[in-house]
């Protein structure tokens, strides 16, 4: 269910990190390689990032594939942040099909990206969720409860449906999060920044992230513990 990607490091354009790289973000949402839960991200797609000079965060979302934008290719060179999260869509059944439940998610100056499955009554309610699907409910949970203590709220809602996969990215101006539970990450980091995504491109330098952990990165770089 779904591939992410999230940036933090120099400016970049949207375009190098989610268009160009050999089976990149684009050609995993038709092509993906490693995602054992549906066979194409038809289903939407988004990208947030925080504008280097300052204000709130930004997002462009849709819900139609990301292949058939004929806007991304123009626009994405111009998209160019240090701080970016994408997203491509393979909706769970039952669950809305707009725009609005694309990630990323607001929340507090937080982009979040849900990468998985969870059953909604293991959630919970929020008025604060921007949709009614399962990811935008975790991603306002998640938020809630303090993105600081993503473990602990994970786990609670683990106990409540042990099937969940709970694969997220928050970021804000100052760091990312990103858990590795019931689906895949990785996790590429070189002189420019860190990348973090549901599976590696063809770049050089990839590791695999384990299962039931948290990628923490700030200016000092990425930490990797468990959860």
């Amino acid at each position: 269910m779904c591939r992410h990607l999230a940036w933090f490091g120099e400016p970049t354009s949207v375009a190098d990190l989610v268009l160009q790289p050999a089976h990149g973000l684009l050609t995993q949402s038709w092509a993906p390689r490693r995602q054992a839960h549906g066979t194409v991200n038809a289903d939407g797609w988004g990208v947030g990032l925080h504008p280097d000079g300052g204000g709130e965060p930004v997002r462009w979302r849709s819900d139609k594939p990301m292949w058939s934008d004929t806007n991304l290719a123009s626009v994405a060179p111009l998209l160019v942040s240090c701080r970016v999260v994408a997203a491509v869509r393979s909706a769970s059944a039952g669950m809305p099909a707009d725009a609005t439940a694309a990630a990323p998610f607001l929340h507090d100056g937080w982009l979040v990206s849900h990468n998985g499955r969870v059953a909604r009554e293991a959630v919970g309610p929020s008025l604060a969720a921007e949709s009614a699907c399962d990811a935008a409910l975790l991603a306002a949970r998640v938020v809630e409860q303090g993105p600081n203590r993503v473990g602990q709220t994970l786990a609670t809602v683990a106990a409540a449906d042990p099937d969940a996969r709970l694969n997220l990215l928050l970021l804000s101006r100052d760091e990312l999060l990103a858990t590795r539970w019931g689906d895949t990450l990785w996790l590429r980091q070189d002189e420019r920044g860190v990348l973090v995504a549901s599976e590696p491109d063809e770049t050089p330098g990839w590791e695999e992230v384990p299962d039931h952990h948290l990628v923490r990165v700030t200016a000092a770089g990425p930490t990797v513990s468990p959860l």
